[in-house]
């Protein structure tokens, strides 16, 4: 019997991560998160140097690698065999990879990657893009929201815990900026798959929405 692929979409801050990592572990799948390879290529973009839209060749040449973790663990995320876990979660590169996850060369080569990695099934993609162009005919799809201030009280408090300088307003700002980019982008602009399950995660916790979903898999 196929193991299925998952795919969860949403905009930044609705909690992909956190829920496709922790399904993933509950389902024994592989958790694959698209966003870090455009993260990848962004910090490429910023230590060369190299204006968004001139990224593609990136793209086309990085070496992008996931290196399980165990149950609990963050995944590890090799650039050319670099830990680049932590360097790609910076303000610069958040903001940078939204620019370069808009060049439609940027996208095309990600996008293959991306599928020859769930080509198997028995995976949990979360991204953009992933139930309407990367795996269109995935046996799951959701599109995860919250709430702009949830959304980006979250992500304050990320950036808080890792000793990160930043007021609120700022990361709300930069959060809507991030959002209209993504939802209007010529190439896979952020939506929801017409067959998505969507979920508002405001008010609910992760304990519950992967049981939800982790249900719907195994029923």
């Amino acid at each position: 019997m196929r193991r299925w692929v998952v795919a969860i979409d949403g905009p930044a801050g609705a909690g992909k991560s956190t829920v496709a990592r922790l399904l993933a572990d509950r389902l024994g799948y592989i958790y694959l998160d698209s966003g870090a390879m455009y993260r990848c290529v962004a910090l490429l973009a910023l230590r060369g140097a190299v204006e968004p839209e001139l990224a593609t060749p990136l793209a086309e040449t990085a070496e992008i690698l996931f290196d399980p973790a165990g149950i609990g663990e963050p995944q590890k995320v090799l650039l050319a065999g670099e830990d680049v876990t932590r360097a790609i979660r910076t303000p610069e590169v958040s903001q940078l990879a939204s620019k370069v996850a808009a060049v439609p060369g940027v996208r095309a080569a990600l996008v293959r990657l991306q599928q020859a990695l769930g080509a198997g099934g028995g995976v949990v993609m979360e991204g953009r893009d992933i139930g309407t162009v990367v795996f269109p005919h995935a046996e799951l799809k959701v599109f995860l929201t919250a709430s702009p201030e949830e959304r980006a009280r979250r992500r304050f408090a990320e950036l808080e815990a890792r000793g990160e300088i930043i007021d609120f307003e700022t990361v709300l700002a930069e959060q809507r900026e991030r959002d209209e980019r993504d939802q209007t982008r010529e190439t896979s602009p952020l939506k929801a798959a017409a067959d998505a399950i969507t979920l508002l995660t405001d008010g609910r916790t992760i304990e519950e929405i992967v049981v939800e979903l982790a249900g719907k898999v195994m029923s």
